[in-house]
């Protein structure tokens, strides 16, 4: 486990400079690499349906993923990506696009319960306290409602875990961060015992990870 943390969570500061700079370009850059990872998570966001919360919704890209089954909130802790997810609702072609906020996931300004499911595209590796962003999740989706996260994880081991640690220090500074393990997500569920662990898959081609959560009733 200190081989696999070797480097500190991300800076809050450091991710949001990063994102203010990839907003203009980030549909044309982003939107083909992380397209069929995007569908995945909202196709199993509607098969939930009703209230979704997405947290780091970035640009809105997710947009076209969702339907008139589905009510959306998005939150983002950059303010220029949020600038242009709020351009694509005023085209008028997402309805069901309710909110979009400012916001940081670690402290959802929302009540307990607030929304059927929470997804997470690409961003819980990116955040300075995962365990605590994923607490906020749970508390804010209903009992078996479902936490839903697509990324990319820690391959762990061989040639492509040995590329991962070398340029992990360099990919912090353009917000991204390859080398984090799906057993910090397994452990925190653990410790948090009102998460239980329905679903890891693989998404092609490019080896993303779906993983899905749903909320349990604690005593």
């Amino acid at each position: 486990m200190a081989e696999q943390q070797m480097l500190r969570d991300p800076d809050r500061r450091m991710m949001e400079r990063a994102y203010a700079r990839w907003a203009p370009v980030y549909d044309v850059v982003c939107g083909p690499i992380l397209v069929n990872g995007r569908r995945a998570a909202a196709a199993a966001a509607r098969a939930v349906g009703g209230r979704i919360l997405e947290i780091g919704v970035g640009t809105g890209l997710s947009f076209d993923d969702y339907d008139d089954t589905t009510e959306i909130t998005g939150i983002d802790i950059s303010e220029p990506m949020i600038a242009r997810a709020r351009m694509r609702v005023a085209s008028g072609r997402y309805p069901f696009v309710k909110h979009l906020a400012v916001m940081d996931a670690h402290d959802l300004q929302f009540p307990d319960a607030s929304f059927d499911c929470v997804v997470g595209q690409f961003v819980i590796t990116l955040v300075e306290n995962p365990e605590r962003v994923l607490s906020e999740c749970a508390r804010v989706v209903r009992p078996g409602g479902q936490i839903i996260l697509v990324n990319h994880l820690y391959s762990e081991r061989g040639l492509a875990a040995a590329i991962e640690r070398l340029v992990a220090q360099r990919a912090r500074r353009l917000g991204l961060r390859p080398e984090f393990p799906f057993e910090r997500l397994a452990a925190w569920a653990e410790r948090h015992g009102g998460a239980e662990l329905i679903e890891r898959r693989k998404v092609k081609p490019f080896g993303y990870t779906l993983v899905r959560f749903r909320r349990v009733a604690t005593g």
